[in-house]
This record gives C-alpha cells, structure tokens and sequence, in this order.
C-alpha cells in the first residue's frame, strides 16, 4: 500500500538518480584537462556485444593533455582505438605497442561551443528525466485511495517543491561544468 510520503520518496529518489546520471555524462565531456572518466560514455564491441570502454582497458591520465588506454586483451586494442575515433568526442588515438595513446587537441573557441550544446543536450535529458519522476509520483498519487483531497493536493504542490530544487540543482551543475569548459 502506497502512502503520500512513500510516493514522495520515491519521487525524490528518482530525481536523485537522474542527476547522478547526469553528473556522470558531464564528466564525459571534456574540459581543459585529461580524466580517465572522458572516455565513459564510449562503448566498444568486445566478444559479441557492446560493453563500456572501463570494462576492456584501464584509462589513466598520465599528463594533463594524454590519455592512456591498456587493454586487458591485447587483442581488443583496434577495436578499443576505432571506438575512441568514432565518438563524439572527437579525439585522435594513436596505437602503440600494446598502449593506446589519447592525446587531447587544444580547445578552440568554436570547439568549446559546440562542447557546451553538447552539455545542454545532456542536461535536457536530464531535466526530462526529473520530470518524469515528477510526473510518475503524481499519476501514483492520482490513483491513491483512502486519501483526503487535501492531503492529495499538499502532497502534490511538495512533489513540485521536490521537483523545483532538482531542476535547481541541475542547471547549477550545467553552469559550472559550461564555466568550466570556456575556461581558456
């Protein structure tokens, strides 16, 4: 049996997830400097299916403009390396012995702006996916029994509240990550 407070949680639950999403594919796009999380949105075909990059290689950040990869399979390094070239991210990976070598193009202005709609995209996703959450709590609280109007309505106007200080928080994300990003 579902209660106001327990549509509520969930609700918040959903939203928190929906931001932890969306911090995880910010990470990914790239700023000034090299971090081995860059490269987490890249899925590479390993063995028959489409895993993630972390799952076949180790990333590290040895200087502030390199990445490497090692794969776990040496096998794997052409696959990893044409899985590199073809994401969005638009890097340039270089194989050699055994390692492969990312290293980071300096930014241009024109390479920065088209980073940040990237980052917009990415917070649009995840703004609808707050609203969602938002939205599931009140088709649940809709269908709730046993519950005053009143209280139906209280509810409803916290599940906005709730949803309001997601949103907040998501476009603070976004500015920090694009301030970031124009950072020269």
């Amino acid at each position: 049996m579902s209660t106001t407070a327990q549509i509520l949680k969930d609700a918040k639950s959903g939203m928190e997830k929906a931001i932890e999403n969306s911090k995880k594919e910010f990470s990914s796009v790239r700023s000034g400097k090299a971090s081995p999380n860059m490269l987490d949105t890249i899925k590479v075909e390993a063995y028959g299916s489409f895993v993630p990059l972390n799952q076949v290689a180790s990333i590290a950040a040895p200087e502030p403009r390199i990445l490497l990869v090692t794969p776990f399979d040496k096998g794997q390094a052409k696959v990893i390396e044409k899985a590199i070239r073809e994401s969005e991210l638009g890097l340039d990976p270089a194989h050699q012995g055994g390692v492969i070598r990312v290293p980071l193009p300096s930014m241009n202005e024109q390479r920065r702006k088209e980073l940040v709609k990237v980052l917009h995209k990415m917070a649009e996703d995840g703004r609808i996916a707050v609203r969602h959450a938002r939205t599931d709590g009140r088709d649940k609280l809709k269908k709730l029994d046993g519950v005053s109007e009143d209280d139906k309505k209280h509810t409803e106007k916290d599940l906005q509240k709730v949803h309001d200080d997601f949103i907040g928080k998501l476009d603070a994300l976004v500015k920090a990550k694009e301030a970031e990003l124009m950072e020269v």
